[in-house]
């Protein structure tokens, strides 16, 4: 159905022995959207993408794709994957392998479009082995979308690429999302999801803890960083400074997160204690272990 949500998780709870791996999930993605999942290793990122695919079932509540079941719309070609594990097949040719995988979906992409979304034209018929790390995982995207899938899911798509080969593939992708499909991907690297989503997910042990855009979360954890030597003076009264929601001292110099960094720095004047000043954003990774820390000190409140 054309209103359908192209992802929903529906109360969706998950456990391998006492480990709740989800825990009451709750996420809808629109078609278009293209999402990034974060959170740290054991947070319920795998185990979201494998339920995502029909790899594994619920134990209670419900995933849906499409508007139908996750086994259903990956049967049907609507749903691309590219996992973190699996290497092209050897002795084959850029061209034959995405060939090959084309005639196994009922409404394939033509293999030269797939092939130039990749950016795969004019390795298209190099054999797969003689191929770079980042060549070889553009091949991975290629194969993902020559089904031609309203949604695609990668699950840590640049892992061990370097900087070029990471740049060249998120150009892949975003020609992909260009069209009005609907990208989910997780990842390690936190600048990545801040550049390429239209909006971050993070899980922390199975459950939602921030939903935003990269903006929003970065807000949410405290919007800006005011920086300042010490000198050696005293620390205790930080905390107390209008905006103030945490404090971090390195060494002898003070790191402020603020969501009022005028109110912050001119209170800082008024006690002549501005030296070596910097004020800059909060990192997308600042926010991120900022979320974290915060509601593990509210389960510690809470026992």
């Amino acid at each position: 159905m054309d209103n359908e949500p192209a992802v929903a998780f529906e109360a969706a709870t998950k456990a391998y022995g006492t480990v709740r791996a989800l825990d009451d999930l709750h996420l809808t993605v629109p078609p278009g959207e293209t999402v990034a999942l974060l959170g740290r290793n054991g947070a319920g990122k795998s185990t979201a993408i494998g339920l995502l695919l029909g790899l594994d079932s619920p134990d209670s509540g419900r995933v849906r794709l499409l508007g139908d079941t996750p086994d259903r719309a990956v049967a049907a070609g609507r749903v691309g994957a590219m996992l973190q594990e699996g290497r092209p097949t050897p002795r084959v040719t850029v061209r034959e392998l995405v060939s090959f995988v084309a005639r196994t979906y009922p409404s394939p992409m033509p293999v030269t479009e797939a092939l130039a979304l990749a950016g795969l034209t004019e390795l298209a018929d190099r054999r797969v082995e003689r191929l770079s790390g980042g060549q070889a995982q553009r091949v991975r995207f290629a194969v993902a979308l020559v089904g031609n899938p309203e949604l695609i899911v990668l699950d840590e798509p640049t892992t061990a690429l370097d900087v070029e080969a990471r740049q060249e593939f998120w150009d892949a992708m975003r020609g992909y999302a260009r069209r009005g499909n609907t990208v989910l991907f997780s990842t390690h690297y936190l600048e990545e999801a801040d550049a390429h989503a239209d909006r971050i997910v993070v899980l922390d042990s199975g459950r939602l803890l921030a939903d935003g855009t990269g903006e929003e979360l970065k807000r949410a954890a405290g919007g800006s960083l005011v920086a300042f030597d010490l000198a050696g003076g005293p620390t205790e009264w930080l905390g107390t400074l209008p905006g103030v929601a945490s404090v971090e001292i390195r060494g002898d110099r003070a790191r402020l997160r603020t969501d009022d960094s005028d109110a912050t720095v001119r209170a800082l004047a008024a006690r002549d204690a501005i030296r070596s000043l910097e004020v800059a954003p909060v990192s997308l990774n600042d926010a991120f272990l900022t979320l974290v820390h915060r509601t593990h000190e509210r389960l510690e409140l809470a026992k």
